[in-house]
Parts: structure tokens; C-alpha cells; sequence
């Protein structure tokens, strides 16, 4: 397929789709004679993945050593990265959770001296 409809497919602009060529995440399989690019679905499928996993929080270098692993698992040295990660995970769900409380706190009882949604955030 051609970049548009990569882009197209994956819900992304062209100019994400040439970042993220030029940062050596996707890759055409092929160019014509005219030059243009052509991809396949694994593309696709790395295109999606980039996307959902910073939709996640991981940043794009997280991205690219995820990317790099599964491209060459014998380099496996993504220990300290993937328990940062799971810390950060741990943490965002605790906070989520604080949140969450507070606010159904204000649904079942309304705002109060301090909003109990500014108590759990500053804690």
C-alpha cells in the first residue's frame, strides 16, 4: 500500500508516518521507479502498535526498544526499562484510584471545603 493509505489505515497523517520512518520504525518494503513508497501490513501493524502504546504512556524510545526486542529478542537486556515501566504503571493506577474515589466522594455527597478531586491529585 501506498504511505496514504498506511496513514489512512492506521489514523495517522503521512507527515507521522515519515517521523516515524525516519526514527527507523517502519520501514517501506518498497519503492516504485517513480519513488514512491509502498508498505505492507507489518507496517500496519507496527504503525498500530506505536500508536496504542503511546496512547499508553510509553514514550517513543520505550517504543523503539520494545520494537528493537521483538526485531531481535537475543537482545534481551530490557530488564531495568520494563520494571521502570511497570513502576510508573503501578504508580498511574494508584493515583487513578485516588481519583476515582474522590470523585465518586463529590457525586455522592458534593463539594465540600476542599474538593476532595484537588485533596487526592496534591497527595
Amino acid at each position: 500500500m501506498r504511505i496514504s493509505e498506511l496513514a489512512r489505515a492506521a489514523g495517522v497523517g503521512i507527515s507521522t508516518v515519515r517521523f516515524y520512518e525516519r526514527r527507523g520504525l517502519v520501514n517501506p518494503t518498497a519503492r516504485t521507479g517513480g519513488g514512491y513508497r509502498h508498505y505492507d501490513q507489518e507496517a500496519l501493524r507496527r504503525l498500530k502498535f506505536i500508536r496504542r502504546a503511546q496512547r499508553l504512556g510509553f514514550t517513543l524510545t520505550e517504543v523503539e526498544q520494545i520494537l528493537d526486542l521483538s526485531d531481535a529478542p537475543e537482545l534481551d537486556d530490557l530488564g531495568d526499562v520494563i520494571a521502570e515501566k511497570v513502576a510508573e504503571i503501578e504508580q498511574r493506577q494508584r493515583d487513578l484510584d485516588r481519583v476515582r474515589l474522590a470523585l465518586l466522594d463529590v457525586a455522592a455527597n458534593g463539594v465540600r471545603e476542599q474538593c476532595p478531586v484537588i485533596a487526592a491529585l496534591n497527595s
